[in-house]
């Protein structure tokens, strides 16, 4: 009996011009490049130039990924973005990019997960895909923490970065079987009790403001190893598969010791783990599409691979999605 899978037809990122290194917070802050790459892994991160915007972004990697399908945007049936730094409160982002690419049909729309968000909106375009509402399914995750950042706060300003990745699918019959290509399960999670660990403090009915981020480091990667970990376990589990089968690793990009250690407590080796973090810092949620891109352009990820994702953010969100590439 055939199936229908949700498959990865190209895949595309877009990063700002400007790079700022470790270095660069050593003028204004009480902190070295040693201190913030013994912390995080973090060597340096791209910004957004001023006026340049989360759709701008978007747009740059939507277009990148449609080169690499080789296909036009007037096949695309929807675009789920994942985004927690819209360029407006309203309307969505993924309608900006609707536009700006020339798609004149179908819809699109945003999903907020923070540093979750884009296994949240590959999960909803699976299902899209699943259920027959649409066929091919442009899904990005772009951001622009940079403007959400308190400068005075060592902890957490020098973590972040801007950037945007995407991946296009589209819906192919197949066999049913855990060799297929596409995406083969999902895993998504949330739990409100946590949501003062990382949060921003502002908000359209709150404050009238965007407001800075704040969190609870420690907190964070207590929860982030555990979860993270346990999400992935649960969506290999559904998919049929064991760890042992993975290729890749594709997490999450916050943390070089988050990563490390989930990769440890999976029992997966490093060296099939795809990291960027060292180049991006934390671009939420678009970490696990640039670094799908990256590890692309890098040949690492190969047609036939099989790859697991897996990203925490605010809410707290947590999640992981298995597919073969």
């Amino acid at each position: 009996m055939t199936t229908i899978r949700a498959v990865v037809k190209g895949v595309g990122h877009y990063l700002p011009e400007r790079v700022v290194p470790n270095a660069e917070f050593e003028k204004t802050l009480d902190t070295t490049d040693e201190w913030i790459k013994s912390r995080s892994g973090i060597e340096r991160r791209h910004f957004a130039a001023e006026g340049q915007l989360t759709s701008d972004l978007a747009i740059r990697a939507a277009n990148a990924a449609l080169a690499d399908a080789e296909m036009d945007s007037d096949q695309i049936d929807a675009i789920v973005l994942a985004t927690s730094t819209p360029d407006q409160t309203f309307p969505s982002t993924a309608t900006k990019v609707q536009a700006a690419i020339g798609m004149t049909r179908g819809f699109a729309f945003d999903v907020q997960a923070v540093c979750a968000g884009f296994a949240f909106a590959l999960a909803n375009a699976n299902a899209l895909i699943l259920s027959g509402q649409a066929k091919c399914v442009l899904v990005i995750g772009a951001e622009t923490f940079s403007r959400i950042m308190d400068w005075t706060d060592r902890s957490t300003c020098v973590l972040f970065g801007d950037g945007a990745g995407a991946l296009l699918l589209e819906a192919e019959e197949d066999k049913g079987t855990p060799e297929d290509r596409g995406i083969l399960a999902t895993d998504l999670n949330s739990d409100g009790r946590f949501s003062h660990l990382l949060y921003v403090d502002g908000g359209v009915s709150s404050t009238q403001t965007a407001g800075v981020l704040k969190m609870e480091g420690p907190e964070i990667f207590k929860h982030a190893v555990q979860k993270l970990a346990r999400t992935a376990e649960s969506a290999l589990e559904r998919a049929g598969v064991a760890a042992a089968d993975v290729d890749w690793v594709v997490p999450h990009q916050a943390n070089l010791r988050i990563i490390k250690s989930t990769a440890q407590k999976m029992g997966v080796p490093l060296e099939r783990v795809v990291i960027t973090v060292a180049d991006h810092g934390n671009t939420s949620a678009a970490s696990i599409p640039l670094a799908m891109s990256v590890g692309k352009q890098r040949g690492q990820i190969k047609q036939g691979d099989l790859l697991v994702a897996e990203a925490i953010g605010g809410g707290l969100a947590w999640g992981a999605v298995v597919l073969r590439w």
